[in-house]
């Protein structure tokens, strides 16, 4: 009986030790990835309104939290980029929002009051399918200053290898 009971008390703390190291890494998981909504670019003090990081690579079913650091901005999706029977998402002025990526594709963004002077941005959702509704979402007619951004935007995805099938 006595090794019954000692078996059971190693199984027990094995469990346990197992758990609470997981614990860790499963917490992290849960926290959202951050895009910043700013006045001016950390990095490029030139560079006014503008999501940041601008160009965002996330797996199906991860969360972004969509930042309010400076007042005056939002986060929306953009009418054509983003995958069908995908939900829309209009956040309010200064509020910050999280959106969970639940299907692979390329979500186009905007700060609604900001979107012709550029500030906009890209998700992109890694898996099977991202590149189903790639073509569609570059073809959204842009106005203004957005206009040679989302060039930028493609371009800094394409080189980032953001634009070929997902290998997971």
């Amino acid at each position: 009986m006595n090794s019954a009971i000692n078996r059971r008390i190693v199984l027990t703390g094995l469990a346990a030790t197992s758990l609470s190291q997981a614990l860790p890494k499963l917490t992290h998981a849960a926290e959202p990835t951050v895009v910043e909504m700013l006045n001016k670019h950390p990095e490029d003090r030139k560079q006014n309104f503008v999501f940041y990081p601008r160009v965002l690579s996330v797996q199906a079913g991860e969360t972004v939290l969509f930042k309010s650091v400076d007042k005056g901005h939002n986060s929306a999706s953009i009418e054509g980029m983003i995958p069908n029977e995908t939900e829309e998402w209009d956040s309010k002025l200064n509020d910050d929002v999280e959106v969970t990526f639940d299907k692979p594709g390329f979500y186009g963004y905007k700060c609604t009051p900001h979107a012709s002077v550029g500030m906009v941005g890209l998700i992109v959702v890694e898996g099977e399918g991202k590149l189903d509704n790639l073509e569609a979402a570059q073809s959204v007619r842009q106005r203004g200053r957005a206009k040679k951004v989302w060039e930028e935007i493609w371009q800094e995805a394409e080189e980032a290898g953001l634009m070929t099938e997902s290998t997971a």
